[in-house]
């Protein structure tokens, strides 16, 4: 057990230790790109992993998490490899493109395999408590790779890059020395299972339905936000050396409100904890909005505490509702309706800041997000009355 949670420990550094993101965005307008080129970008990415989202994990489940887990390390690092070597936005987009092929295979693949090693042992009481630690690691590995990254950045906007590609690397040998916990199962049909599995995950089982698109609304919108962040930076023209430093702050306190995430739910609940999910993530969108000064940076801080909530908790509820043999096929569709959110709402919100205004693309955004999200909750609360 501990070497496999060792192992995961170590992937998710190898995907969080990122000394990019801090000044991603500086690094693509040193090189002519606008925000809405930044959102195409990461589209792109989004669609690459809508694309294989569903399949991969259905691929984890029949071909085992481990391998599916050592060939997205593979391509995330030849991602960042690309990335280091390259100048221009086609590259960049082949680069997003491997990126987006390696978090998939390890998306959900991840996050299943650690619930089966808890189970197998006995313990998967503990498997939101192992998320929130693994969650809380890789934020903390991003807040401090920020501050290493901005001030890296300072000397050159590139020397980030290249070692986000030895990071990368790191994810490989650790993947390979993970533990396999179920035996592979024969490839019949699986474009029938996955429609089998799809079909009890969306349709038949309407409580994992339910989760499944709410965390998925709450997951398009915490990612959007954090590609929000650094124009926010921008806008208030901070100096590049405090980017690292806000990130880093940004992250330690989503990794410690990760950490008490399952505290946290015991004294509420599922259906007040969802609730005030909802309310702090969307109120985060239209406060900012109205607050678009270095006061916001608190509202932002607020934000992240309940990002930091959220992705553990409405796992932790997706895993408890489904079974070991599908487990990585139904986290890869809660990821595929992230990711195909967010592909579908970014260029639109990157035009909206590019010709109107960063206030105006905050609050189409909160609108958008808001109407869906309330509805599953709403439709969550119905379902548990009935």
């Amino acid at each position: 057990m501990r070497r496999n949670i060792l192992a995961l420990y170590i992937i998710k550094l190898s995907k969080w230790f990122s000394l990019v993101m801090p000044i991603i965005v500086l690094f693509y307008e040193d090189h002519g790109l606008g925000l809405q080129d930044i959102f195409i970008l990461k589209s792109v990415y989004s669609l690459a992993v809508v694309t294989l989202e569903i399949p991969s994990g259905y691929l984890a489940d029949i071909w085992g998490c481990k391998k599916c887990l050592i060939l997205g390390c593979i391509l995330f690092f030849g991602g960042y490899l690309c990335y280091s070597l390259t100048y221009t936005f086609y590259a960049f987009l082949f680069a997003e493109i491997l990126l987006g092929c390696g978090q998939t295979l390890v998306n959900g693949a991840d996050s299943a395999l650690l619930y089966d090693t808890t189970a197998y042992y006995k313990k998967e009481h503990l498997y939101m408590r192992y998320e929130g630690k693994i969650t809380m690691l890789g934020n903390f590995a991003e807040a401090f790779a920020g501050i290493i990254g901005g001030f890296i950045a300072v000397y050159s906007l590139r020397f980030p890059f290249y070692g986000q590609a030895c990071i990368a690397f790191t994810g490989i040998p650790a993947a390979f020395a993970l533990q396999e916990i179920r035996r592979s199962q024969p490839l019949l049909n699986p474009f029938r299972e996955i429609i089998r599995i799809i079909r009890y995950s969306l349709f038949t089982n309407r409580a994992l339905c339910y989760n499944i698109m709410y965390s998925g609304i709450i997951g398009a919108a915490t990612l959007t936000m954090a590609w929000f962040a650094q124009p926010l930076l921008i806008y208030l023209q901070t100096p590049i050396e405090w980017y690292g430093i806000i990130w880093t702050v940004l992250n330690l306190t989503v990794g410690i409100a990760a950490l008490y995430s399952d505290r946290v739910e015991k004294r509420f609940g599922m259906y007040k904890m969802n609730f005030l999910i909802l309310v702090f993530i969307i109120g985060g969108y239209i406060s900012l909005a109205f607050n678009l000064t270095y006061a916001g940076l608190i509202i932002l801080f607020v934000f992240y505490i309940f990002r930091g909530f959220a992705t553990p908790i409405l796992k932790g509820y997706i895993n408890q509702m489904t079974f070991s043999e599908m487990r990585a096929t139904v986290l890869s569709i809660r990821n595929f309706i992230i990711r195909l959110m967010f592909a579908a709402i970014a260029p639109f919100v990157g035009w909206m800041n590019d010709y109107y205004s960063l206030k105006w693309a905050l609050l189409a955004t909160a609108i958008i997000l808001f109407i869906p999200g309330i509805l599953f909750l709403t439709l969550q609360y119905l379902n548990r009355e009935k």
